[in-house]
């Protein structure tokens, strides 16, 4: 059976490996090369880094650990499911639906997204976090860019995002018995969608987002736990009233609307004050134990959306 891939693309068409990888910047990178794998590389290379106040200094997560340790439930509940059964998933043609309160509504094609967002795709170096966490230079732009498109209105409040469903392409959603209820459902409030640090994401490591990992856009927010990382998107509401989420939904006592990591709140079954890290010098359970930092890392740059919240009730 063939295997269906957008155009693959090679890191030189977007930043130098040396570039991106580099433990101190985020870097500018040349989305013509995102968009199609034949762009010219002199573009490319026209475009310079532009460092930014948002950094992680860590040492990047290595793309075999990226790319194999996955959670996608669609794929299977065993992290390394979504990388083994995956390879039938056809990324391409992808379409997202954009509506709710808003002044254009609009289904946009992957390429059009593409091509519509080039300059301002950048390589964004940000650690993720689960009850494990890793660093990954993702590829993207925006949330916020995508949603000027379609003008909100004065009284969108949230922005909820909904999974493609293809059973037949998707093993986790067929047969008896399914982890989840499907569509996968996530929302973020509209101040949060619209926050720098909010991307949607359409490669990684210099190359296209594989199917693992949420082919061909996902969501990224790096100060919420990973649960957060909606992939294959295909639909994006604006709404009033606050959106399901799917872990919400299926455990209410255990995960709230808002994800945000927060280590003086365990989980019912854990505590959330350590985390693993990925591929790094081997602990109790082959990652190194860290200390888990509020907002992963990003208060300075986020603790002001929440003021005057309780965050051990607003989990």
């Amino acid at each position: 059976m063939p295997v269906y891939r957008p155009p693959r693309i090679a890191a030189s068409e977007i930043a130098p490996e040396g570039l991106y990888l580099n433990r101190r910047t985020l870097l500018g990178a040349a989305a013509a090369g995102l968009a199609y794998a034949a762009a010219p590389k002199a573009f490319a290379a026209a475009l310079p880094a532009k460092p930014t106040d948002y950094q992680v200094t860590e040492k990047i997560t290595t793309k075999e650990d990226a790319t194999t340790y996955n959670n996608f439930y669609e794929f299977g509940t065993g992290k390394s499911d979504p990388a083994q059964n995956s390879s039938a998933f056809k990324p391409t043609p992808w379409r997202v639906e954009i509506g709710g309160m808003v002044n254009k509504p609009m289904v946009i094609g992957i390429d059009d997204i593409m091509k519509d967002f080039t300059m301002e795709e950048r390589v964004y170096r940000m650690r993720c976090v689960e009850a494990w966490s890793m660093v990954i230079p993702w590829i993207g732009f925006p949330l916020s860019a995508l949603l000027d498109k379609v003008e909100p209105l004065g009284s969108a409040k949230y922005v909820a995002f909904e999974t493609v469903v293809r059973p037949e392409e998707m093993p986790g959603q067929r047969g008896l018995f399914q982890a989840l209820p499907w569509p996968y459902v996530e929302g973020l409030r509209l101040d949060e969608a619209r926050h720098p640090l909010t991307i949607l994401a359409t490669g990684l490591y210099g190359e296209t987002l594989p199917n693992q990992n949420g082919a061909p856009l996902r969501l990224v927010v790096p100060w919420k736990y990973g649960f957060k990382g909606i992939k294959s998107i295909v639909k994006i509401t604006l709404t009033e009233e606050e959106p399901p989420c799917t872990w919400n939904r299926a455990a209410r006592n255990e995960y709230g609307f808002y994800a945000n990591v927060n280590p003086a709140v365990d989980h019912p079954r854990w505590s959330q004050a350590t985390e693993r890290r990925i591929g790094e010098a081997n602990g109790l359970f082959g990652g190194a134990r860290l200390n888990t930092l509020p907002f992963n890392g990003y208060a300075e740059e986020v603790a002001s959306l929440y003021t005057g919240m309780d965050l051990t009730k607003f989990f």
